[in-house]
């Protein structure tokens, strides 16, 4: 196995540049079992609710910030930010098992099940949302319409209200 040095992912012995990167950077055969290596991606309480099941199975993890990704700590006071979750290479298929055991990653080769209702709901969204140019320009021209004219209708109001309000007073 090859690892790339950058993005941590792993790779079978045939590939020679990191597909992960998407920049042709050299792969690196790991020697060491402590290598840390790429488990998954993760974030908010998806990365304590992982390494907690790791630490649980007596595997050690990091948690690191994902590539580019910008930290918004310190205005909502919690972390949201994609963290790539890294395991020694020794343990990355007990560790890829207990992530499976959990639900963090479906396993190779098992089929995502569809809710025929979901599918028929997001069909019916499409061609809702799908229209015409002339009539969305139609829309928008009537919309813009109908706003002047409230506008104009709260305007008008105030002022027949404010009028007749005085009159009292005079």
């Amino acid at each position: 196995m090859k690892y790339c040095k950058k993005c941590k992912h792993i790779h079978d012995d045939k590939f020679d540049i990191c597909t992960e990167c998407r920049k042709p950077r050299p792969l690196f055969p790991i020697e060491e079992p402590n290598t840390p290596v790429f488990l998954l991606t993760a974030s908010g309480f998806e990365v304590q609710r992982v390494r907690t099941a790791l630490e649980s199975a007596g595997i050690p993890s990091d948690a690191v910030p994902h590539q580019n990704s910008i930290s918004a700590d310190a205005v909502t006071g919690a972390d949201m930010t994609d963290k790539d979750i890294l395991v020694p290479f020794a343990a990355y298929q007990q560790a890829y098992d207990v992530c499976v055991g959990v639900g963090a990653v479906k396993p190779e080769g098992e089929n995502i099940t569809v809710d025929e209702q979901d599918v028929e709901n997001t069909v019916a969204e499409e061609e809702r949302v799908e229209m015409s140019p002339a009539k969305r320009t139609t829309i928008k021209i009537v919309s813009a319409i109908l706003i002047i004219i409230l506008f104009c209708l709260v305007i008008w109001g105030t002022d027949f209200l404010t009028g007749f309000l005085t009159g009292f007073f005079k």
